[in-house]
């Protein structure tokens, strides 16, 4: 099919219409660029922060959110107030970061080409078998959408300059001695207090509900009761472990397969030589003789560890007798390495050896000769390895050719199927939320695309991870909508009511605190509502069993003096009310903690961190603009 297009494409009539096509196309393109219009979300002293950076980050944080806290995060993404403070929040951080970029700049902070390049080889996620490979290096890069390797470069310098002035900055934070004395005596600190907790739920049973109210918060808050837009997809599964079990090896291939890679069995021969050194100075000649001379003390019986700690300007291995530990060819110098894999007797020593770093005396201490696993050691190890290596090639074959009949027939999956001899499968329903593998990342994207929702055909072939792939296709399509009345006004009613509850509650609590300041009497009061004053000594900031708005109040309230209560009401985790009030502080002990500095100065590192960001914010013109939800998925 590909090849008859090609050959229509050559004709005259071919070359007309795609002459009128481009003509229509960069008219247009003329029209566009003269009618722009400005999309960008933010404006910070002349510089744009686009729509697609907002994307982006806003998409990233969702997805470390939906990871974070799974379903929890489902229902607050519900919540249209949260969702705004969340774009917020997403707007915020890309202000905070265009400021800093902009003071690098200011600052003329730089990270040198070198350090990038040294930078990338080091980074493990680019390493195979600790080596880094230039190939895993472009397939990560192109997978997290850096199509050129400059991309991955200006982003990473972009993020190391950040780093760099950041780490400068909070580098400079350290705490006092007497700042951790003052940190651990309030730590430490007590307080007494007495609290009567209201119950909402006993206001419950008065409150009477209009159907106009139902109704008017119903149409106020449709967003909680939102049913999420949701997608099921057919699709394919093309995984390595599935080809692998498919495999076959002859004795043969494994044989075949043994002698190509018989260096992964082999260990290297290995040297344990001590060795004196002896530095080239001012006068070669002069150091040669000395070494010579060393040797001679050697040869004559004289003990070769206390002569290197004496003598050996290598101080470091002269602290152990001249001990080296194990080497392998190729590790030192190379005249070095001939003389010491020379000796064959423990004990032995070498002539003087001359090396760029002066002359040395090496004594064999221990050895261990090359030694290889036969095939019958490694066959079980050694035949899993090949399936597998096959097994990736067969992979990356496959891959191509499910890609290119899932776009030749982009209507069905039967044909890419039958081409890797899988079974097309259903999903459960999805979300752009968080989802079980394979339907995370890039799959969930493909799975909301508009060339699987809008055009109905297959998707391109999606990488999950190094061992799997799929493509996948619409197989049902559920638009958000918000649930008809009738099926939440339970719902609704009991919202209502523990609102009107929780209201008439803090207006009892209100009263009893008013007169309790006052210096009445409220014990008749509390009793009216079934209440009773607790008293509770020695209360500590964590760990007090109490709820932890009340626990939190009671250490925010001032000292008590005389002729001054010192209390507040509380709205407790369950609903409920209290009245509290604290009696007497109790001075904590200041106590030594092994971890407490290092806390202390990441949290002075925070703040000055967080300080240096408003300040730039001071003398900056920035302007905002109202930001929404994306309406795709990056």
């Amino acid at each position: 099919m590909l090849e008859d297009i090609r050959e229509s494409s050559q004709g005259l009539t071919a070359k007309i219409i795609l002459g009128f096509i481009i003509l229509t196309f960069a008219v247009a393109g003329i029209g566009s660029y003269s009618n722009s219009v400005d999309t960008s979300v933010a404006d910070v002293n002349g510089e744009k922060i686009s729509q697609d950076e907002f994307n982006k980050a806003y998409q990233a944080q969702r997805n470390r959110m939906a990871q974070q806290f799974g379903d929890m995060f489902e229902t607050l993404s519900a919540d249209a107030s949260y969702m705004s403070n969340f774009r917020q929040g997403v707007l915020d951080n890309l202000i905070n970061q265009k400021l800093v970029d902009q003071n690098s700049e200011v600052l003329a902070i730089r990270v040198a080409d070198e350090r990038i390049k040294d930078t990338i080889r080091n980074m493990p996620e680019f390493q195979v078998d600790g080596v880094f490979d230039n190939n895993r290096y472009l397939a990560m890069i192109n997978q997290a959408g850096f199509y050129q390797s400059s991309d991955f470069r200006d982003y990473l310098r972009v993020e190391m300059t950040r780093r760099q002035l950041t780490q400068a900055l909070v580098a400079s934070e350290f705490s006092l001695p007497y700042q951790e004395g003052m940190f651990t005596a309030l730590q430490n600190q007590q307080r007494d207090i007495r609290f009567a907790t209201i119950s909402a739920e006993q206001f419950k049973a008065e409150i009477e509900l209009t159907d106009e109210e139902v109704n008017q918060y119903y149409l106020a808050n449709q967003s909680r009761f939102e049913n999420q837009e949701k997608v099921k997809v057919n699709y394919i599964e093309l995984d390595v472990n599935d080809i692998a079990a498919t495999v076959s090896l002859t004795d043969a291939d494994v044989e075949a397969y043994y002698n190509d890679n018989v260096s992964r069995y082999r260990e290297d021969a290995q040297r344990r030589v001590a060795h004196i050194l002896v530095e080239f100075g001012d006068d070669e000649a002069s150091a040669k003789a000395s070494a010579e001379a060393l040797l001679a003390k050697v040869n004559a019986g004289e003990d070769f560890a206390t002569l290197a700690k004496e003598n050996s300007a290598d101080t470091f291995s002269g602290e152990n007798g001249g001990d080296l530990e194990w080497i392998e060819v190729g590790v030192m110098d190379e005249a070095f390495d001939n003389a010491a894999f020379a000796l064959t007797d423990i004990g032995s020593v070498s002539e003087v050896v001359k090396t760029e770093f002066g002359f040395h005396i090496i004594k064999l201490t221990d050895y261990k000769e090359e030694k290889t696993q036969s095939l019958s050691d490694v066959r079980e190890a050694l035949i899993a390895e090949a399936k597998s290596e096959k097994a990736q090639d067969k992979f990356f074959e496959l891959q191509q050719e499910v890609a290119r009949l899932s776009f030749e027939f982009p209507d069905s999956l039967e044909d890419a199927a039958g081409a890797i001899n899988a079974t097309v499968k259903t999903s459960d329903w999805l979300t752009r939320g968080a989802n079980a593998e394979p339907f995370n990342g890039s799959a969930i994207e493909a799975a909301f695309s508009d060339i699987v929702l809008s055009e109905q055909l297959n998707s391109d072939i999606i990488e999950v991870n190094d061992s799997l792939a799929i493509v996948l296709r619409l197989n049902e399509y559920q638009e958000a909508n918000v649930k008809p009345l009738a099926e939440v006004t339970t719902q609704i009613k009991d919202i209502l009511v523990a609102q009107k509850a929780s209201e008439k509650a803090q207006t009892v609590a209100d009263e009893l605190l008013a007169s309790f300041q006052s210096g009445a009497d409220i014990t008749e009061q509390l009793a009216a509502i079934g209440a009773t004053m607790e008293v509770k000594t020695a209360v500590v900031r964590v760990g007090s069993g109490l709820d932890a708005s009340l626990a939190r109040e009671a250490f925010k309230l001032p000292r008590p003096s005389e002729g001054a209560v010192s209390a507040a009401t509380v709205n407790l985790s369950n609903g409920d009310l209290a009245v509290l009030e604290v009696q007497a502080v109790n001075v904590g002990e200041a106590k030594d903690s092994p971890n407490l500095t290092q806390q202390l100065t990441q949290q002075l590192a925070q703040a000055a961190y967080l300080s240096y960001v408003e300040s730039l914010k001071t003398d900056a013109e920035i302007i905002r603009r109202e930001v929404a939800a994306p309406t795709s998925q990056y």
